[in-house]
């Protein structure tokens, strides 16, 4: 990942980001983390970091508008893990849980994206030899068809040896 980028909210509610010396909004965190940066807010007169805060807004946000991804029930139950003894397990089994989900992901991803690169071209190729192969049969069998020489049709019952034809 890139170098944390530092965004600062202002008394105003504005959040600034110097790197880019403009305002943005709360979307345009979410943009940033999607992209893969690493930000840090902070506050600007105590310079105490609110990363988080303004992160659970941005969730707040997707979660208010959409399909959730944190039902009621799960709300619920985080809510009350909060000052319990298994709190601190939650959080960790929580992070390392959505860190193998995200591997998990780009291992299918990457599956994806081979099979999509390689297989139906090689798959795509091996099915047009076979009908190229399975034509060229064919139009031989069309070309020995009609270019071999013909008999001259016989009667029904007319044996090739027999010259006398219906003489007794």
């Amino acid at each position: 990942m890139s170098e944390e980028r530092l965004i600062k909210k202002y008394a105003n509610r504005r959040l600034y980001d110097a790197s880019q010396s403009r305002h943005i909004t709360l979307d345009d965190i979410r943009k940033l983390v999607i992209a893969g940066e690493r930000i840090k807010i902070i506050e600007d007169k105590t310079n105490e970091d609110i990363t988080r805060l303004i992160l659970l807004q941005v969730i707040a946000d997707q979660e208010q508008f959409g399909r959730p991804i944190l039902s009621t029930p799960v709300l619920e139950s985080l809510i009350r893990f909060y000052g319990n003894s298994l709190q601190g397990f939650l959080s960790t089994y929580l992070e390392k849980s959505v860190e193998t989900f995200m591997r998990q992901q780009e291992v299918v991803q990457a599956q994806l994206s081979r099979m999509m690169t390689s297989a139906p071209l090689s798959a795509m190729s091996e099915l047009t030899r076979q009908n190229l192969e399975v034509w060229g049969k064919m139009q031989e069998t069309m070309f020995a068809a009609f270019s071999a020489p013909r008999e001259p049709a016989r009667p029904n019952g007319a044996d090739a040896d027999d010259k006398s034809h219906g003489s007794e």
